[in-house]
């Protein structure tokens, strides 16, 4: 999970655990300040107000809880999510309908997209949030067969076909202009030679044959090598993510403020600040949660994002997750995420 604050790491007792659970679940459930009066309800603790109030002191002098202005209740702080999520939190299982919701869904016909499109409505709809995938990182998918058709000037229209069948196009600019002859005896000699591999090992030899090789190929060689590189490097504008469910966010008061929702709105077109989230995501081992500022992007300051890897062939291949407000159902969510990246992965092998 992301790192937790120095603040969170202080020692925090077994009494102050328990009522910090209970605020928590009390205010993820009605985003409202929990009261002296209503953890003595919900604790099952039989201790008198004041005891509460000197624990409540002790979590708000730790930074686990605050007092809003406009009340006496308090409410959690990221410190206080933090702790929660990483010790605290009782996991709910997913119904076996869910599960087997989720299964049926993903196991149905079409392309890796298709899957991911799929992926993401299933994480919005169980969890009434937004739901994100990431595209399958091209490295993992097995070229087929490359063209190129030329343009006007030094542009080239790249035409990729992968192993699933699914087509990325993309322009690219060459140091000279080539015709069509010369741009389908380069594509024969990329089709011959690296036909069946995986993008990466295909990167790979690229990388290596024109390091070690480029005085002793012939220009055929060195323009297929380059206009190749191009297009691995950079394959299409759909290696990122898709998104579904962003309105869902809107139902939630702590996010539906104009000025809040535009910036959060922003953040997902522009794509940057998640992408970097996802990526790092990638880089860990497990559900990775982000809570508020944890981000360090301040338009999702009053968000959490609960992301898990996805593997193909036993390789992690993207990342999946859902983001909503930090007052989120994490007890439920996170085993959504879980079990749909481990279906989705499942998924995605048999293609």
């Amino acid at each position: 999970m992301a790192e937790s604050s120095p603040t969170s790491s202080l020692p925090v007792t077994e009494r102050a655990q328990h009522f910090l659970k209970v605020l928590i679940e009390r205010y993820i459930q009605q985003g409202e300040p929990v009261g002296s009066r209503t953890l003595s309800r919900d604790s099952g603790l039989d201790l008198s107000p004041a005891t509460i109030r000197n624990v409540m002191s002790d979590l708000e002098e730790m930074g686990l809880v605050i007092s809003p202005h406009t009340s006496a209740g308090r409410i959690p702080t990221v410190p206080g999510y933090r702790v929660f999520v990483d010790s605290l939190v009782t996991l709910k299982p997913l119904e076996s309908e869910e599960v087997d919701r989720l299964r049926n869904e993903l196991a149905g016909d079409g392309n890796q997209l298709t899957l991911v499109d799929s992926a993401s409505r299933l994480l919005s709809s169980l969890t009434h949030m937004a739901g994100v995938v990431m595209v399958p990182r091209r490295d993992r998918v097995i070229f087929r067969q490359i063209e190129f058709l030329p343009l006007s000037a030094n542009r080239v229209l790249t035409i990729l076909v992968t192993h699933e069948g699914e087509v990325i196009n993309r322009v690219i600019h060459t140091r000279k202009p080539y015709n069509g002859s010369q741009l389908q005896r380069s594509a024969n000699l990329l089709n011959r030679n690296y036909g069946g591999d995986s993008l990466e090992e295909m990167h790979e030899k690229l990388l290596k044959e024109m390091d070690e090789e480029r005085n002793r190929m012939n220009q055929i060689m060195v323009s297929a090598l380059e206009m190749a590189e191009q297009v691995i490097d950079n394959p299409g504008d759909n290696d990122d993510y898709v998104m579904a469910g962003q309105t869902n966010l809107m139902d939630f008061n702590e996010l539906a403020e104009m000025d809040r929702l535009k910036q959060l709105f922003d953040s997902f077109t522009q794509k940057n600040e998640l992408l970097h989230l996802l990526d790092e995501s990638m880089r860990a081992d497990g559900v990775q949660i982000y809570i508020g500022e944890e981000s360090g992007y301040e338009r999702l300051d009053h968000c959490s994002l609960v992301t898990a890897p996805y593997e193909i062939d036993g390789q992690v291949a993207g990342v999946l997750g859902v983001v909503g407000p930090t007052r989120m159902a994490y007890d439920r969510v996170i085993p959504i995420v879980d079990i749909t990246a481990k279906l989705l992965g499942a998924a995605l092998k048999a293609r």
